[in-house]
């Protein structure tokens, strides 16, 4: 994939988007790890400043002409997570945050047993909804769970190093 560029990338985007992994897992070929390794630092040498993306040409594999779009600041950081993601090896599956999960799909997301996950379904910390005898949660709640454990984690590690210091710890 050739890539060339006349456009200004965001550098710090604040967005957060669900990635999941299905029961059916495909995983980058090395070549396909490759070709995400140098299509990720060919997009690296992009000046980055705030606003739109404004025009990316990208050349697809197959003999054709090169397409060209306005995509939003979001859309284009989103792609380059997948490149880099796809450059690590890893499998990327994209999941819209309205979408409502079952427990195990949940359960993976956060990587945590599904058991785990029904005792903080039970236990009201992530809301769901019961279908027939089924639980399914959705992915935005997930994400809200996920930014408020890792709140409380910052916190008790700030009251932590707080404690260490004033005892003279060395931290």
């Amino acid at each position: 994939m050739d890539v060339t560029d006349d456009s200004n990338v965001a550098d710090d985007a604040n967005v957060s988007y669900v990635s999941f992994m299905p029961v059916a897992l495909k995983l980058p070929t090395p070549e396909v790890t490759e070709e995400a390794k140098v299509a990720l630092r060919a997009f690296s040498s992009l000046p980055r400043r705030r606003g739109r993306t404004r025009m990316v040409e990208v050349r697809p594999e197959a003999e054709g002409s090169p397409v060209a779009a306005t995509v939003p600041r979001e859309a284009f950081e989103l792609f380059l997570e997948v490149l880099g993601q796809m450059a690590n090896g890893n499998a990327v599956t994209i999941v819209p945050v309205h979408a409502e999960l079952t427990t195990q799909q949940a359960a993976d997301l956060l990587n945590v047993s599904r058991p785990f996950l029904v005792g903080l379904l039970d236990e009201g910390k992530i809301p769901f909804r019961m279908v027939g005898a089924h639980r399914r949660v959705k992915a935005a709640d997930l994400v809200a769970y996920q930014q408020r454990d890792e709140a409380q984690r910052r916190k008790v590690l700030d009251e932590l190093t707080a404690e260490a210091e004033k005892h003279g710890l060395g931290y």
